[in-house]
C-alpha cells in the first residue's frame, strides 16, 4: 500500500467517525425533543461539544472533540471522536500488534455512551476505531445494557430486536460474523469478578482485517449505521413508561456494575489512558449516579 493510500484511507475513516457522531447527536437530541409528560417540569438537553488536543506546547499529537449531553430523557449521554497519532509507551507497546517492531500509531474512532434517566429505558454503548502500527485493523461494536431486572434477558424482546438489527448489519459481508461477534461480545463485557454479564449484549469485534481494506470499512459503518437505526429506537420504545423509587434504586444497583466492567476490564478505558488520550472525555462512560448497596 502506498503511503498516498494509507493517508487517504486515514482521511476517509476520520470524516465517517465525525459524520456518524453528528448524526447519533441529532438522533438524540429529537428523543430529547419527543419525551412525553414525564419529563415536561426538565428542558430537552442539547450536545455541548468541547475540543481538545494531546501534545505540550507546540506538539502535535492529535486530538479530538468530546460531545456531552445533559437531558431529560437522557441524563447523560456522551459522542465522542478523536484521531491521534505518536508512539506507544514502552511498557504498553508490547501489547499491540505491530507496534514491538515500531512504536508509532495512528487511531480515529468514535465512542458512545448513553444513561437514560429512565429505568425501564436500556443504556448503550457503541465504538468503532480504525489503529494503524505496521498493521492496520479495525475494531468496535455496539451493546445494549437494560440497567432494569426485567429487562435483562437476552430473550426479552428488546434483546431481540436490538441482535436483529445487528446481524443484519453482519450478514452482507459474512454469515459466520454475527455469530463469532456476537460471542465475542459475550465473552468480553463479562464481570468475572460477579460472574454475570454487564448487559444482553451485541457484537464486538477487534484486530479486524480481512485483506481487503474496503471491505472492513464498509462493515465498520454497516455497525455504526445498525446501532443509530437500533438504539434510539429502543429508547423511544421505553422512555416514556413510568417508574417507581424501587425501579429506581434497581437501575442504580446496575449502573454500579456498568462502572466496575468500564473501570476493571475495559480495553478502551486501558488503551485512551496509555496514550495520552482526554481523561474527561474516556471517563464519561462513568454513569452519573449508581449506587453500591
Amino acid at each position: 500500500m502506498s503511503s498516498d493510500s494509507l493517508e487517504n484511507r486515514k482521511e476517509r475513516a476520520k470524516a465517517w467517525f465525525e459524520t456518524l457522531r453528528d448524526q447519533m447527536c441529532a438522533a438524540f437530541e429529537r428523543i430529547e425533543d419527543e419525551a412525553g409528560d414525564l419529563y415536561s417540569d426538565l428542558p430537552a438537553g442539547r450536545f455541548e461539544q468541547t475540543p481538545w488536543r494531546r501534545g505540550e506546547g507546540n506538539e502535535d499529537l492529535g486530538g479530538g472533540v468530546m460531545s456531552m449531553l445533559k437531558g431529560r430523557v437522557f441524563e447523560k449521554a456522551g459522542v465522542h471522536t478523536s484521531t491521534v497519532y505518536g508512539e506507544f509507551s514502552e511498557e504498553f507497546r508490547s501489547q499491540i500488534p505491530g507496534a514491538e517492531e515500531d512504536p508509532r500509531f495512528w487511531a480515529s474512532g468514535i465512542s458512545l455512551i448513553a444513561h437514560p434517566r429512565n429505568p425501564h429505558a436500556p443504556a448503550g454503548h457503541m465504538n468503532t476505531r480504525m489503529i494503524v502500527t505496521t498493521k492496520l485493523w479495525f475494531g468496535g461494536g455496539g451493546d445494549l445494557n437494560p440497567m432494569h431486572p426485567a429487562y435483562r434477558d437476552e430473550s426479552h424482546e428488546d434483546a431481540q430486536e436490538f441482535h436483529a438489527v445487528m446481524k443484519a448489519a453482519c450478514d452482507p459481508h459474512d454469515a459466520d460474523y454475527f455469530p463469532k461477534f456476537k460471542k465475542w461480545c459475550d465473552d468480553y463485557f463479562w464481570l468475572t469478578h460477579r460472574n454475570e454479564p454487564r448487559g444482553v449484549g451485541g457484537i464486538f469485534y477487534d484486530r479486524h482485517n480481512t485483506g481487503d481494506w474496503d471491505a472492513d470499512f464498509a462493515f465498520t459503518q454497516d455497525v455504526g449505521k445498525a446501532f443509530l437505526s437500533a438504539y434510539p429506537a429502543a429508547v423511544s420504545k421505553r422512555m416514556n413508561s413510568s417508574w417507581t423509587d424501587d425501579d429506581k434504586a434497581k437501575q442504580l444497583i446496575q449502573r454500579g456494575r456498568y462502572a466496575e466492567f468500564n473501570l476493571i476490564y475495559d480495553r478502551g478505558t486501558t488503551f485512551g489512558l496509555k496514550t495520552g488520550g482526554n481523561v474527561d472525555s474516556i471517563l464519561s462512560s462513568l454513569p452519573p449516579e449508581a449506587k453500591w448497596p
